[in-house]
């Protein structure tokens, strides 16, 4: 005859069971706030940038904002509408058409049938899937669902829109018609924007001001192109050792670059340069056997890039005609640019060494450069750095009649 066991004692086991697995779970959990101490104001028609490393919090915030998450604590107080686009398909029914999908969104967002079908013709047009409209969604590329789902959520006529870094899906073209339509909505009817991007291109040419997240608190607020700043020279300084080696480089390593430095007029180490001086880089090498490298097929590079990352100039020796003439293993090459053209600002510096047609070495925004403001046309006028990225020489002269 089976024995079966006593039916209380097995459940009394697992209860016991349960309660000893929850203890150690317990004992080593601990609390982790995705988002601690934040608060801040947003005024009707701001363009309002959110930037920060992944894990800042800047996509539980938005959630929050959205009321898809409740906050722990604290409270969120929105006055309108809010349109939410942040994840593909964030709001839409996988089943449903194109078509029926705008109607749905529409109805969340407490619209009327007859406000859906004024704006229906716009959104269809915007989104540019006409031909796609009765056909489930489900079967769309996932540029095709941002598209559609960006423009009902920038035409149904929320007071608040809150958009997260999913336009990153679309094209290019598109990206720039999204930005537009943003700005258009602020501007011409009021609306709010609040936009997440890791882009700091599309953060500037939105958005009025920034607010900077880090590890789940506000950094920074402010204008956009100070927190563009603060972020980006706070994640240079986490990432400036004392020497390039922790850097991802490329190259075979035969020859490379062991340190740069910047050079002042009277020879020594400069923490920073001035606009209008000339400015020396230094970029001291090593071979990695330790033998004489011929170097006058050596080609070195130094280029300059702006705070976000777009290339400002680049110079090398053999586009200058002047090839480095000798055998070393070690050494130093320096570049001297005449009368630094560039206002004041945060840059970085990146190299790379080529020797008959294959990378030595190289390494991308190896070294922030601060530029001071300087006299750059000798007449007291300090050029401010919202004129434009570059400063050039110029003669101005007037012809009467």
């Amino acid at each position: 005859m089976a024995r079966w066991a006593n039916p209380f004692t097995l459940a009394g086991q697992l209860t016991r069971a349960r309660q000893e697995s929850a203890r150690i779970r317990h004992e080593s959990e601990e609390d982790f706030w995705a988002l601690k101490d934040v608060s801040f104001e947003i005024r009707r028609g701001e363009r309002v940038g959110i930037i920060g490393r992944n894990g800042a919090g800047k996509s539980t915030l938005l959630k929050i904002l959205s009321r898809i998450t409740e906050p722990t604590t604290g409270r969120v107080e929105l006055r309108g509408r809010v349109a939410s686009l942040l994840e593909v398909g964030t709001g839409f029914h996988p089943e449903l058409t194109g078509r029926e999908n705008i109607y749905l969104n529409g109805a969340i967002l407490g619209m009327t049938r007859r406000e859906i079908r004024l704006k229906f013709d716009e959104i269809v047009d915007f989104s540019e899937v006409e031909q796609f409209l009765d056909t489930p969604v489900k079967r769309y590329s996932s540029g095709m669902y941002v598209r559609l789902a960006f423009a009902v959520a920038a035409h149904l006529e929320p007071e608040i829109l809150v958009v997260d870094e999913v336009l990153a899906v679309g094209d290019a073209s598109f990206q720039r018609k999204c930005l537009g339509k943003m700005e258009d909505v602020a501007d011409r009817e009021g609306r709010t924007v609040l936009f997440v991007s890791h882009q700091m291109a599309a953060i500037q040419k939105l958005c009025q001001s920034c607010i900077l997240m880090q590890s789940g608190s506000i950094r920074f607020t402010g204008n956009v192109m100070s927190s563009i700043e603060t972020y980006l020279s706070a994640d240079q300084d986490e990432n400036q050792p004392g020497s390039l080696s922790a850097k991802p480089r490329k190259g075979n390593g035969k020859l490379f670059i062991t340190g740069i430095n910047l050079v002042s007029f009277t020879g020594s180490v400069a923490d920073s340069a001035i606009s209008g001086e000339d400015l020396v880089i230094e970029l001291s090498f090593e071979s990695k056997d330790g033998r004489p490298n011929d170097l006058s097929r050596v080609i070195c590079s130094v280029q300059i890039l702006d705070a976000l990352g777009d290339s400002l100039f680049l110079t090398h020796n053999r586009m200058t005609g002047q090839p480095f003439d000798a055998t070393s293993s070690k050494g130093a090459l320096r570049v001297r640019i005449s009368r630094l053209p560039l206002p004041a600002g945060d840059y970085s510096i990146s190299y790379s060494l080529i020797k008959d047609g294959e990378f030595l070495d190289c390494i991308s925004q190896a070294k922030r450069l601060k530029v001071e403001a300087g006299d750059f046309y000798g007449t007291g006028e300090i050029p401010p750095s919202s004129h434009g990225k570059f400063l050039v020489h110029a003669d101005w002269t007037v012809a009467v009649v």
